[in-house]
């Protein structure tokens, strides 16, 4: 059974960040510090929740029993901000960035709508904190990462050179999957041979079926830290196909030749069969950015992170005049979130506007 971590001293900082939605009166109450171990490290875990807790756990889950406010207490509009204005803070008491701010407003969200499904509220009571605003999350794509297709070559040749034990030559494929078949990182980890139509000449074709994306072990169903899901915004088997060009056919063919495929049918894994870690293949991709970039454009946004390519496969298809629906369908969005989030990649807009209004002034 896993045990535990135990609290760092840069979690110390936490006490500037007292605990939301208690009775902070309640006599007794442990340190922040201490709340925050007995339920990140005991309580919440599906795989320490049966640990031998330490009396000070024990105590400190005891007090959050007593003095937690009730699920009616939450019908309060008063006592929802307080539990609002804690997302926005970081643990040394600093203001969390708006993604971070987002992503805990919505587990709060459905946190509260699962008590109005049990009846517990009678309305989600977030929609009545009027005066509390979430800050704005962009939502479209930076042009500055997108690579054109020399450069995307360029940083594809450079992986081939990081790394001991084959790892950049392994890792080629995979990166080429996000460029030129605009796949997620975690369905290119999840891609089999099973599932790839790879002829000798003309466009090939995958048919995704299964992603894994990375968590912390202790948090996943399976106790890995990838689990094995289905696609995103798709039925748990529902498979998504993706014409792939010649040149990723041609690449992928060559990985296979080189180094086969897992007996599970995972074409890109660890030298030891496992998945291959976000750590892993961004360590490789930094390293490929210093020998394909100029130094200017290393401390540019290009191509900073993997996902970038993906973006950049997304970009070159809206801008070669594919339909949108057809982009939407290899790329695995709905239509309306692939124009607005791509938006400005768009090439040619502000040039046709300019010359409209050039013809408009000179009438």
């Amino acid at each position: 059974m896993s045990r535990p971590r135990p609290v760092t001293a840069s979690l110390t900082h936490w006490q500037l960040s007292p605990p939301a939605l208690v009775d902070e009166n309640a006599p007794g109450k442990p340190e922040p510090l201490v709340l925050r171990e007995a339920l990140r490290e005991y309580a919440l875990p599906p795989a320490t929740r049966q640990v031998k807790r330490p009396e000070t756990i024990r105590s400190a889950l005891m007090w959050l029993e007593r003095h937690s406010l009730s699920v009616h207490a939450l019908s309060k509009v008063r006592n929802v901000r307080l539990g609002l204005d804690a997302l926005t803070l970081n643990l040394d008491g600093g203001a969390a960035a708006a993604t971070t701010i987002a992503r805990k407003r919505s587990v709060f969200y459905n946190a509260l709508q699962y008590a109005v499904d049990l009846e517990e509220l009678a309305s989600n009571p977030i929609g009545k904190v009027k005066a509390w605003k979430p800050p704005k999350v962009r939502e479209v794509v930076d042009r500055r990462v997108v690579v054109n297709p020399v450069q995307a070559r360029e940083l594809l040749t450079a992986v081939t050179y990081v790394g001991r034990l084959d790892r950049g030559r392994h890792l080629r494929g995979f990166f080429a999957c996000l460029y030129f078949g605009g796949l997620r990182p975690a369905e290119a980890l999840g891609l089999r041979k099973q599932d790839c139509r790879l002829p000798e000449t003309g466009w090939g074709r995958l048919v995704l079926a299964k992603s894994k994306p990375q968590a912390n072990k202790r948090w996943t169903d399976s106790g890995q830290a990838h689990d094995d899901r289905g696609l995103k915004h798709r039925a748990e088997d529902e498979g998504r196909p993706v014409p792939i060009p010649p040149e990723l056919v041609a690449i992928l063919r060559e990985h296979l030749d080189e180094f086969g495929a897992h007996e599970d049918g995972r074409l890109f894994r660890t030298s030891r069969g496992g998945v291959i870690s976000i750590g892993t293949y961004c360590e490789t991709w930094k390293a490929a950015r210093l020998l394909a970039l100029t130094p200017e454009q290393q401390v540019s946004p290009l191509a900073a992170r993997p996902y970038d390519l993906r973006h950049a496969a997304v970009s070159l298809w809206l801008n070669a005049g594919v339909a949108a629906p057809d982009v939407a369908e290899r790329a695995g969005h709905g239509v309306d979130v692939l124009l607005r989030v791509y938006a400005k990649c768009i090439d040619g807009g502000v040039e046709v506007a300019n010359r409209r209004i050039e013809d408009a002034l000179a009438a």
